[in-house]
């Protein structure tokens, strides 16, 4: 791959595009792991998204995009990957709709639940306290608490590797459990469309106070981590699965099965990617030799 002509393209396109040669993935994620990326774009809005994705394209190379980094497991060493990251634009957020709200993929999800909330609309407070962007709330269907973004997200925009416009609406977004039409091929969300109702502020405040509370009370939220380690299985929990199996607190190198929720994989302080796959390998082969039920990891890999 030669970066150097990416990079010469990527500037042709957009002289202002801010890029970032060598960046420490650590910097970029929740876990706070993961070595240098050999590019990465920060896109300030569509025009640069597209034009990210066409030089792409023209480099023969799949782009890793990203939001928050809160659900991505990095690898240690050099990356050659290209990366491109929404969260510095694509913030587009406005009520378009007596009941609906267009969001661009870089509004992190507690803005958008709060948005929503001063505007008098229910149906977002789950996603208050989800650490991640609307892009990868829409890659993932992201849910907690009973809500799902395939609950109330009604329409989405996207742009293709060559930087073609699309929209995905209702059931072609193919919205289930941690999976989206974006978890598959060649489109990258723009925007996501939400509908929802008309609800009482104050009642809809106290109902993201209360999901607040749970949370702190719950999940080690002191710690960097990318959320849930696993998936949850057809047969019960995976953080209960894992404690029963004896594994609450297990730790290789500095990442720790968390001792508050087991369904955590933290960083304790100075884990590599090595120490949490090595821990989670450890937690799925247990688990399977206990319980005869297979773990599948929810954390996105790079590298």
């Amino acid at each position: 791959m030669n970066w150097t002509n990416l990079k010469q393209n990527l500037l042709e396109r957009c002289p202002q595009m801010k890029l970032r040669e060598h960046e420490p993935m650590s910097r970029h994620t929740t876990f706070r792991i993961g070595g240098p990326a050999a590019l990465m774009a920060f896109v300030k809005d569509e025009a640069e998204f597209k034009a990210a994705l066409q030089a792409a394209e023209e480099a023969k190379t799949v782009p890793y995009v990203m939001g928050n980094g809160s659900n991505v497991l990095a690898a240690d060493g050099d990356l050659d990957v290209f990366v491109i990251v929404t969260t510095e634009g694509m913030d587009r957020l406005e009520r378009t709709g007596d009941t609906e709200i267009t969001c661009g993929v870089g509004v992190s999800m507690a803005r958008l639940a709060t948005f929503a909330m001063e505007q008098g609309l229910t149906g977002l407070e789950f996603a208050h306290g989800i650490p991640g962007s609307v892009g990868g709330g829409i890659y993932m269907n992201a849910g907690a608490y009973g809500g799902e973004i395939k609950d109330v997200a009604v329409e989405s925009h996207y742009l293709t590797l060559g930087g073609e416009a699309g929209v995905l609406r209702g059931p072609e977004q193919d919205l289930s459990y941690r999976h989206s039409a974006y978890s598959v091929g060649d489109k990258f969300a723009t925007e996501v469309v939400f509908r929802l109702a008309h609800g009482d502020r104050e009642t809809i405040r106290s109902r993201m106070a209360e999901l607040a509370e749970k949370r702190r009370s719950r999940q080690p939220l002191d710690k960097p981590s990318a959320g849930s380690t696993f998936k949850r299985p057809a047969q019960g929990y995976a953080a209960a699965l894992i404690e029963q199996c004896g594994l609450k607190g297990y730790t290789v190198g500095g990442a720790q099965v968390s001792e508050k929720h087991a369904g955590f994989v933290i960083n304790c302080g100075g884990a590599t990617c090595a120490d949490v796959v090595a821990l989670t390998d450890h937690i799925h082969n247990v688990v399977y030799e206990q319980t005869g039920i297979e773990l599948e990891m929810e954390v996105r890999r790079l590298g």
